[in-house]
Protein backbone atom coordinates (compact mmCIF):
# COMPACT_ATOMS: atom_id res chain seq x y z
CA UNK A 1 0.00 0.00 0.00
CA UNK A 2 1.04 3.53 -1.01
CA UNK A 3 1.87 5.74 1.80
CA UNK A 4 0.34 9.28 0.73
CA UNK A 5 2.41 12.39 2.91
CA UNK A 6 -0.08 13.73 5.06
CA UNK A 7 -0.12 17.39 4.45
CA UNK A 8 -3.29 20.54 4.41
CA UNK A 9 -3.18 22.70 1.25
CA UNK A 10 -1.11 25.73 1.06
CA UNK A 11 -2.99 28.93 2.15
CA UNK A 12 -4.83 26.60 4.98
CA UNK A 13 -4.64 26.96 8.37
CA UNK A 14 -5.24 24.09 11.05
CA UNK A 15 -3.79 24.21 14.91
CA UNK A 16 -3.20 21.62 18.00
CA UNK A 17 -5.83 21.65 20.37
CA UNK A 18 -4.53 23.98 22.71
CA UNK A 19 -4.81 26.21 20.20
CA UNK A 20 -8.04 25.54 18.96
CA UNK A 21 -9.05 25.82 22.39
CA UNK A 22 -7.89 29.25 22.72
CA UNK A 23 -9.29 30.58 19.10
CA UNK A 24 -13.05 29.12 20.26
CA UNK A 25 -12.46 31.30 23.07
CA UNK A 26 -11.91 33.98 21.16
CA UNK A 27 -14.50 33.57 18.65
CA UNK A 28 -16.82 32.88 22.03
CA UNK A 29 -15.67 36.35 22.97
CA UNK A 30 -16.92 38.17 19.58
CA UNK A 31 -19.48 36.22 19.34
CA UNK A 32 -20.78 37.05 23.20
CA UNK A 33 -20.03 40.77 22.87
CA UNK A 34 -22.00 41.04 19.48
CA UNK A 35 -25.07 39.54 20.70
CA UNK A 36 -24.28 41.93 23.98
CA UNK A 37 -25.25 44.86 21.45
CA UNK A 38 -28.45 43.11 20.27
CA UNK A 39 -27.53 41.49 17.09
CA UNK A 40 -29.06 38.66 15.55
CA UNK A 41 -27.08 35.25 14.01
CA UNK A 42 -27.17 34.55 10.25
CA UNK A 43 -25.33 31.45 8.63
CA UNK A 44 -25.26 31.05 5.01
CA UNK A 45 -24.40 28.30 2.98
CA UNK A 46 -21.03 27.95 2.09
CA UNK A 47 -21.67 28.40 -1.74
CA UNK A 48 -23.75 30.41 -3.76
CA UNK A 49 -25.48 30.07 -7.01
CA UNK A 50 -22.59 31.71 -9.52
CA UNK A 51 -24.55 33.68 -11.05
CA UNK A 52 -26.12 35.22 -7.57
CA UNK A 53 -22.38 35.51 -6.13
CA UNK A 54 -20.66 37.01 -8.95
CA UNK A 55 -22.42 40.37 -9.35
CA UNK A 56 -19.96 42.31 -10.74
CA UNK A 57 -18.44 42.49 -13.83
CA UNK A 58 -15.01 41.24 -14.11
CA UNK A 59 -11.88 42.85 -11.31
CA UNK A 60 -9.95 41.14 -8.70
CA UNK A 61 -12.86 39.31 -7.10
CA UNK A 62 -14.05 36.85 -9.82
CA UNK A 63 -10.18 36.00 -10.14
CA UNK A 64 -10.16 35.12 -6.73
CA UNK A 65 -13.02 33.12 -6.59
CA UNK A 66 -13.34 29.40 -6.34
CA UNK A 67 -16.00 27.32 -8.54
CA UNK A 68 -17.35 24.14 -7.26
CA UNK A 69 -18.05 21.24 -9.21
CA UNK A 70 -19.05 17.27 -8.45
CA UNK A 71 -16.91 15.01 -9.98
CA UNK A 72 -19.98 13.75 -12.35
CA UNK A 73 -20.86 17.07 -13.23
CA UNK A 74 -17.15 17.40 -14.27
CA UNK A 75 -17.26 14.46 -16.32
CA UNK A 76 -20.07 15.11 -18.40
CA UNK A 77 -18.64 18.32 -19.36
CA UNK A 78 -20.79 20.72 -17.29
CA UNK A 79 -19.80 24.13 -16.06
CA UNK A 80 -20.22 24.81 -12.76
CA UNK A 81 -22.91 26.57 -11.20
CA UNK A 82 -22.03 27.53 -7.54
CA UNK A 83 -18.75 29.00 -6.43
CA UNK A 84 -17.59 29.39 -3.06
CA UNK A 85 -18.45 32.94 -0.97
CA UNK A 86 -15.17 35.44 -1.22
CA UNK A 87 -16.46 37.05 2.12
CA UNK A 88 -19.92 37.84 3.88
CA UNK A 89 -20.91 40.95 2.36
CA UNK A 90 -22.41 39.60 -0.97
CA UNK A 91 -24.35 36.71 1.02
CA UNK A 92 -25.93 39.38 3.05
CA UNK A 93 -26.83 41.14 0.85
CA UNK A 94 -28.78 38.49 -1.34
CA UNK A 95 -29.86 37.21 2.24
CA UNK A 96 -31.46 40.59 2.88
CA UNK A 97 -32.85 40.86 -0.53
CA UNK A 98 -34.16 37.55 -0.44
CA UNK A 99 -35.75 37.82 2.85
CA UNK A 100 -36.29 41.86 2.70
CA UNK A 101 -40.37 40.95 3.79
CA UNK A 102 -39.83 38.90 6.91
CA UNK A 103 -36.95 40.88 8.34
CA UNK A 104 -37.44 43.55 10.88
CA UNK A 105 -35.71 46.90 9.89
CA UNK A 106 -33.51 48.20 10.65
CA UNK A 107 -31.72 44.61 10.69
CA UNK A 108 -29.04 44.36 13.07
CA UNK A 109 -26.85 40.55 12.21
CA UNK A 110 -23.65 38.77 12.64
CA UNK A 111 -22.07 36.41 11.26
CA UNK A 112 -19.05 34.07 12.12
CA UNK A 113 -18.29 31.98 8.73
CA UNK A 114 -15.30 31.05 6.66
CA UNK A 115 -14.62 32.57 3.46
CA UNK A 116 -12.33 31.36 0.47
CA UNK A 117 -10.28 33.50 -1.69
CA UNK A 118 -8.14 31.95 -4.22
CA UNK A 119 -5.23 34.19 -4.03
CA UNK A 120 -1.80 33.26 -4.03
CA UNK A 121 -0.70 32.26 -0.10
CA UNK A 122 1.92 34.13 2.36
CA UNK A 123 2.36 34.86 5.64
CA UNK A 124 -0.79 36.52 6.85
CA UNK A 125 -2.76 35.41 3.61
CA UNK A 126 -4.97 32.40 3.95
CA UNK A 127 -7.07 30.86 1.09
CA UNK A 128 -9.66 29.73 4.03
CA UNK A 129 -10.26 31.98 7.11
CA UNK A 130 -13.16 32.61 9.12
CA UNK A 131 -14.73 36.68 9.13
CA UNK A 132 -16.68 37.71 12.25
CA UNK A 133 -18.65 40.60 10.70
CA UNK A 134 -21.72 42.87 12.34
CA UNK A 135 -23.90 45.12 10.02
CA UNK A 136 -26.73 47.31 10.89
CA UNK A 137 -29.18 47.44 7.42
CA UNK A 138 -31.87 50.21 7.43
CA UNK A 139 -34.75 50.54 4.36
CA UNK A 140 -34.88 53.85 2.33
CA UNK A 141 -32.68 55.59 5.48
CA UNK A 142 -30.32 54.39 8.72
CA UNK A 143 -29.70 56.79 11.35
CA UNK A 144 -25.74 58.02 12.42
CA UNK A 145 -26.46 56.79 15.87
CA UNK A 146 -25.40 53.11 14.65
CA UNK A 147 -22.40 54.24 13.35
CA UNK A 148 -21.64 55.79 16.86
CA UNK A 149 -22.27 52.22 17.84
CA UNK A 150 -19.79 50.32 16.16
CA UNK A 151 -16.76 51.70 17.68
CA UNK A 152 -18.47 50.97 21.03
CA UNK A 153 -18.22 47.09 19.77
CA UNK A 154 -15.23 46.92 18.68
CA UNK A 155 -13.80 48.65 22.09
CA UNK A 156 -15.70 46.58 24.31
CA UNK A 157 -14.57 43.16 22.20
CA UNK A 158 -10.81 43.93 21.99
CA UNK A 159 -10.54 45.02 25.45
CA UNK A 160 -12.62 41.75 26.74
CA UNK A 161 -9.77 39.68 24.63
CA UNK A 162 -7.01 41.58 26.52
CA UNK A 163 -5.58 43.51 23.37
CA UNK A 164 -3.12 46.15 24.47
CA UNK A 165 -2.80 49.82 23.50
CA UNK A 166 -5.11 49.76 20.23
CA UNK A 167 -6.49 52.36 18.80
CA UNK A 168 -9.90 53.06 16.46
CA UNK A 169 -9.66 55.07 13.88
CA UNK A 170 -12.56 57.32 12.34
CA UNK A 171 -13.13 59.10 9.34
CA UNK A 172 -15.93 60.25 6.22
CA UNK A 173 -15.34 59.57 2.79
CA UNK A 174 -17.49 62.61 2.83
CA UNK A 175 -15.10 64.84 4.93
CA UNK A 176 -12.49 63.84 2.53
CA UNK A 177 -14.31 64.88 -0.29
CA UNK A 178 -15.20 67.89 0.91
CA UNK A 179 -12.17 68.99 2.14
CA UNK A 180 -10.68 67.75 -1.79
CA UNK A 181 -13.32 70.25 -2.93
CA UNK A 182 -12.57 72.92 -0.77
CA UNK A 183 -8.48 72.53 -2.78
CA UNK A 184 -9.98 72.77 -5.78
CA UNK A 185 -9.78 69.20 -6.71
CA UNK A 186 -12.90 68.08 -7.85
CA UNK A 187 -14.70 65.53 -10.38
CA UNK A 188 -14.46 61.45 -9.50
CA UNK A 189 -11.39 60.43 -11.68
CA UNK A 190 -9.04 63.50 -9.46
CA UNK A 191 -10.43 62.59 -6.27
CA UNK A 192 -10.14 59.03 -6.85
CA UNK A 193 -6.52 59.82 -8.24
CA UNK A 194 -5.77 61.88 -4.68
CA UNK A 195 -7.59 59.71 -2.34
CA UNK A 196 -5.70 56.33 -3.82
CA UNK A 197 -2.19 58.65 -3.01
CA UNK A 198 -3.36 59.03 0.66
CA UNK A 199 -4.49 55.67 1.06
CA UNK A 200 -0.24 54.86 0.87
CA UNK A 201 0.41 57.11 3.88
CA UNK A 202 1.10 54.46 6.64
CA UNK A 203 3.27 52.56 3.91
CA UNK A 204 5.24 54.98 2.21
CA UNK A 205 5.21 58.02 4.58
CA UNK A 206 4.48 61.86 3.96
CA UNK A 207 6.97 63.19 1.89
CA UNK A 208 6.55 60.21 -0.14
CA UNK A 209 2.72 60.95 -0.60
CA UNK A 210 3.43 64.40 -1.00
CA UNK A 211 5.66 64.08 -3.92
CA UNK A 212 2.83 61.04 -5.82
CA UNK A 213 0.65 63.70 -5.25
CA UNK A 214 2.43 66.03 -7.51
CA UNK A 215 3.18 63.39 -9.97
CA UNK A 216 0.97 60.68 -10.06
CA UNK A 217 -2.29 62.71 -9.01
CA UNK A 218 -1.12 65.96 -11.41
CA UNK A 219 -1.44 68.54 -7.94
CA UNK A 220 0.75 71.43 -7.71
CA UNK A 221 3.41 71.64 -5.23
CA UNK A 222 1.38 74.24 -2.80
CA UNK A 223 -1.84 71.95 -2.94
CA UNK A 224 -0.08 68.61 -2.41
CA UNK A 225 1.73 70.61 0.65
CA UNK A 226 -1.31 72.15 1.84
CA UNK A 227 -3.61 69.29 1.52
CA UNK A 228 -1.27 66.91 3.54
CA UNK A 229 -0.92 69.66 6.28
CA UNK A 230 -4.45 69.55 6.53
CA UNK A 231 -5.17 65.71 6.60
CA UNK A 232 -2.10 64.60 8.99
CA UNK A 233 -1.24 67.41 11.23
CA UNK A 234 -0.92 65.99 14.53
CA UNK A 235 -3.75 67.21 17.04
CA UNK A 236 -6.40 65.91 19.74
CA UNK A 237 -9.96 64.86 18.66
CA UNK A 238 -11.55 68.15 19.62
CA UNK A 239 -8.98 69.97 17.86
CA UNK A 240 -8.92 68.09 14.78
CA UNK A 241 -13.08 69.17 14.93
CA UNK A 242 -12.56 72.53 15.39
CA UNK A 243 -9.88 73.37 13.00
CA UNK A 244 -12.27 71.41 10.16
CA UNK A 245 -14.79 73.33 11.58
CA UNK A 246 -12.88 76.77 10.74
CA UNK A 247 -12.33 76.24 7.19
CA UNK A 248 -13.80 79.17 5.21
CA UNK A 249 -16.60 78.79 2.70
CA UNK A 250 -16.54 74.68 3.33
CA UNK A 251 -18.20 73.08 0.36
CA UNK A 252 -21.71 71.56 1.26
CA UNK A 253 -20.08 68.10 1.27
CA UNK A 254 -17.76 69.04 3.67
CA UNK A 255 -20.10 70.48 6.07
CA UNK A 256 -22.20 67.02 5.60
CA UNK A 257 -19.37 65.02 6.77
CA UNK A 258 -18.25 66.85 9.78
CA UNK A 259 -21.51 66.99 11.10
CA UNK A 260 -21.33 63.02 10.36
CA UNK A 261 -17.96 62.69 12.09
CA UNK A 262 -19.08 64.98 14.55
CA UNK A 263 -21.93 62.73 15.84
CA UNK A 264 -20.42 59.72 15.64
CA UNK A 265 -17.91 61.03 18.15
CA UNK A 266 -19.98 62.60 20.39
CA UNK A 267 -22.13 59.17 19.90
CA UNK A 268 -18.55 57.21 20.87
CA UNK A 269 -18.25 59.28 23.89
CA UNK A 270 -21.62 58.90 25.25
CA UNK A 271 -21.35 55.26 25.05
CA UNK A 272 -18.39 55.05 27.41
CA UNK A 273 -15.39 54.79 24.87
CA UNK A 274 -12.32 56.18 26.59
CA UNK A 275 -11.09 59.08 24.19
CA UNK A 276 -7.41 57.31 24.25
CA UNK A 277 -9.05 54.55 22.47
CA UNK A 278 -10.39 57.17 19.83
CA UNK A 279 -8.52 58.88 16.77
CA UNK A 280 -10.50 61.27 14.55
CA UNK A 281 -7.95 60.13 11.21
CA UNK A 282 -8.46 62.20 8.14
CA UNK A 283 -6.01 60.19 6.40
CA UNK A 284 -7.94 56.99 7.05
CA UNK A 285 -9.42 56.11 3.44
CA UNK A 286 -10.60 52.39 3.47
CA UNK A 287 -10.90 51.58 -0.34
CA UNK A 288 -12.30 54.14 -3.11
CA UNK A 289 -15.69 53.29 -3.75
CA UNK A 290 -17.73 50.86 -1.57
CA UNK A 291 -18.07 53.37 1.55
CA UNK A 292 -19.67 56.10 1.07
CA UNK A 293 -19.61 58.16 4.79
CA UNK A 294 -18.13 56.67 7.80
CA UNK A 295 -14.86 54.45 7.98
CA UNK A 296 -13.17 52.73 10.60
CA UNK A 297 -9.93 51.21 11.33
CA UNK A 298 -8.61 49.70 14.01
CA UNK A 299 -4.35 49.65 14.77
CA UNK A 300 -2.74 48.22 17.51
CA UNK A 301 -0.21 51.32 18.07
CA UNK A 302 2.99 48.91 19.67
CA UNK A 303 2.61 47.01 16.31
CA UNK A 304 1.13 48.93 13.32
CA UNK A 305 2.88 47.00 11.11
CA UNK A 306 0.14 44.70 11.75
CA UNK A 307 -2.00 46.54 9.82
CA UNK A 308 -6.09 47.18 10.67
CA UNK A 309 -7.50 44.59 12.64
CA UNK A 310 -10.93 45.61 12.64
CA UNK A 311 -12.26 47.57 9.66
CA UNK A 312 -15.36 48.62 8.16
CA UNK A 313 -17.75 51.34 7.27
CA UNK A 314 -21.29 52.73 5.78
CA UNK A 315 -22.07 52.52 2.24
CA UNK A 316 -24.98 53.53 0.60
CA UNK A 317 -27.46 50.69 -0.40
CA UNK A 318 -26.17 46.89 0.13
CA UNK A 319 -28.37 45.07 -2.34
CA UNK A 320 -28.61 46.90 -5.33
CA UNK A 321 -28.00 43.99 -7.77
CA UNK A 322 -30.83 42.23 -6.03
CA UNK A 323 -33.34 44.34 -5.08
CA UNK A 324 -35.34 48.04 -6.30
CA UNK A 325 -35.46 48.66 -2.58
CA UNK A 326 -32.94 51.23 -0.81
CA UNK A 327 -31.08 49.42 2.06
CA UNK A 328 -28.21 51.80 3.52
CA UNK A 329 -25.95 49.92 5.98
CA UNK A 330 -22.93 49.91 8.31
CA UNK A 331 -20.87 47.60 9.04
CA UNK A 332 -17.55 46.34 10.22
CA UNK A 333 -15.46 43.19 9.97
CA UNK A 334 -12.62 40.53 11.90
CA UNK A 335 -10.49 38.51 10.03
CA UNK A 336 -10.62 36.40 12.95
CA UNK A 337 -8.32 33.66 11.65
CA UNK A 338 -4.84 35.87 10.43
CA UNK A 339 -5.88 38.32 13.91
CA UNK A 340 -5.42 35.31 15.85
CA UNK A 341 -2.78 33.92 14.43
CA UNK A 342 -0.52 36.65 14.91
CA UNK A 343 -2.08 37.54 18.45
CA UNK A 344 -0.90 34.18 18.93
CA UNK A 345 2.77 34.70 17.61
CA UNK A 346 3.21 37.80 19.24
CA UNK A 347 2.26 36.70 22.62
CA UNK A 348 -0.84 38.72 23.28
CA UNK A 349 -2.96 36.01 23.17
CA UNK A 350 -1.64 32.55 24.75
CA UNK A 351 -2.77 28.77 24.26
CA UNK A 352 -2.41 27.60 27.52
CA UNK A 353 -5.63 25.34 28.10
CA UNK A 354 -4.88 21.87 27.08
CA UNK A 355 -8.18 20.07 27.61
CA UNK A 356 -11.81 20.51 28.36
CA UNK A 357 -12.43 18.14 30.90
CA UNK A 358 -12.76 19.45 35.01
CA UNK A 359 -11.72 16.65 36.34
CA UNK A 360 -10.17 13.00 35.08
CA UNK A 361 -12.22 9.78 36.56
CA UNK A 362 -8.87 7.21 37.15
CA UNK A 363 -9.78 3.52 36.25
CA UNK A 364 -8.71 1.94 39.62
CA UNK A 365 -10.51 -1.81 39.21
CA UNK A 366 -11.91 -2.66 35.72
CA UNK A 367 -14.52 -4.31 37.19
CA UNK A 368 -15.71 -0.51 38.61
CA UNK A 369 -15.72 0.71 35.07
CA UNK A 370 -19.78 0.83 35.30
CA UNK A 371 -19.50 2.83 38.69
CA UNK A 372 -16.82 5.36 36.69
CA UNK A 373 -19.24 6.16 33.73
CA UNK A 374 -22.68 6.29 36.25
CA UNK A 375 -20.31 8.76 38.52
CA UNK A 376 -19.34 10.92 35.23
CA UNK A 377 -22.92 11.00 34.27
CA UNK A 378 -23.69 12.29 37.81
CA UNK A 379 -20.92 14.71 37.68
CA UNK A 380 -22.24 15.91 33.67
CA UNK A 381 -25.61 16.45 34.80
CA UNK A 382 -24.34 18.76 37.53
CA UNK A 383 -22.49 20.75 34.67
CA UNK A 384 -19.21 19.03 34.53
CA UNK A 385 -16.70 18.32 32.10
CA UNK A 386 -15.83 14.49 33.20
CA UNK A 387 -13.20 12.31 31.02
CA UNK A 388 -13.08 8.69 31.93
CA UNK A 389 -9.66 6.96 32.01
CA UNK A 390 -10.41 3.44 30.41
CA UNK A 391 -7.81 1.96 29.13
CA UNK A 392 -6.12 -0.70 31.71
CA UNK A 393 -2.99 1.46 32.16
CA UNK A 394 -1.48 1.43 36.09
CA UNK A 395 -2.81 4.45 38.09
CA UNK A 396 0.72 6.26 37.56
CA UNK A 397 0.43 6.09 34.04
CA UNK A 398 -3.06 8.02 34.44
CA UNK A 399 -2.01 10.57 36.49
CA UNK A 400 0.45 11.37 34.18
CA UNK A 401 -1.75 11.31 31.29
CA UNK A 402 -3.96 13.85 33.37
CA UNK A 403 -1.12 16.19 34.46
CA UNK A 404 0.27 16.02 30.35
CA UNK A 405 -3.67 17.16 29.38
CA UNK A 406 -3.50 19.65 31.86
CA UNK A 407 -6.38 18.21 33.75
CA UNK A 408 -5.85 19.51 37.41
CA UNK A 409 -8.58 17.41 39.55
CA UNK A 410 -8.99 13.23 39.45
CA UNK A 411 -10.35 11.11 40.99
CA UNK A 412 -9.67 8.29 42.29
CA UNK A 413 -12.22 5.24 43.46
CA UNK A 414 -11.56 1.17 44.26
CA UNK A 415 -13.40 -1.68 45.79
CA UNK A 416 -12.70 0.00 49.66
CA UNK A 417 -13.30 3.92 48.59
CA UNK A 418 -16.85 2.34 46.70
CA UNK A 419 -17.68 -0.14 50.18
CA UNK A 420 -17.49 3.29 52.22
CA UNK A 421 -19.42 5.47 49.80
CA UNK A 422 -16.67 8.01 49.54
CA UNK A 423 -14.30 8.83 46.59
CA UNK A 424 -10.36 10.33 46.53
CA UNK A 425 -10.26 13.95 45.29
CA UNK A 426 -6.71 14.62 44.26
CA UNK A 427 -5.59 17.96 43.38
CA UNK A 428 -2.47 17.31 40.65
CA UNK A 429 -1.04 20.78 40.93
CA UNK A 430 -1.15 20.63 45.36
CA UNK A 431 -0.69 16.95 45.56
CA UNK A 432 -3.42 17.52 47.87
CA UNK A 433 -5.63 14.80 48.43
CA UNK A 434 -8.95 14.05 50.31
CA UNK A 435 -11.89 11.41 50.47
CA UNK A 436 -15.08 13.04 49.42
CA UNK A 437 -18.62 11.71 49.85
CA UNK A 438 -20.21 10.67 46.66
CA UNK A 439 -23.74 12.68 47.54
CA UNK A 440 -21.15 15.61 47.91
CA UNK A 441 -18.64 15.24 45.05
CA UNK A 442 -20.24 17.93 42.70
CA UNK A 443 -20.21 20.53 44.73
CA UNK A 444 -16.95 19.65 46.26
CA UNK A 445 -15.21 20.03 42.76
CA UNK A 446 -17.25 23.36 41.92
CA UNK A 447 -15.34 24.86 45.41
CA UNK A 448 -11.87 23.38 43.74
CA UNK A 449 -12.28 24.68 40.82
CA UNK A 450 -13.42 28.37 41.82
CA UNK A 451 -10.15 28.60 43.85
Amino acid sequence: MTITTPRIPAGSVEWLPKEQIAFQRFLETIRRVYERFGFLPVETPVFEIKDVLLTKEGGETEKQVYLVQSTGGRKEGHEPDLALRFDLTVPLARFVAQHEHQLNFPFRRYQMQKVYRGERPQRGREREFYQCDIDVIGKDGLAMGYDAELPAIIYSIFTEVGLPNFQIQINNRKLLKGILESFGIEGKEAQTAALHEVDRLDKIGADKVRERLVEEAGLSADIAARLMDMLSLPSSNTETLARLAAIANPPALLTEGLNELRAVYNGVQALGVPDSAVRLNLTTVRGLDYYTGTVYETLLLDDIALGSICSGGRYENLAGHYTKSKLPGVGISIGATRLFGQLLERGIIKAEQGCMADVLITQLDTSLLPDYFSMAAELRSHGLNVEVYVDEHKVGKQLKYADRAGVSLVLIMGSEEKAKGVVTLKHLKTAHQEEVPLPNLASHIRKHLEI
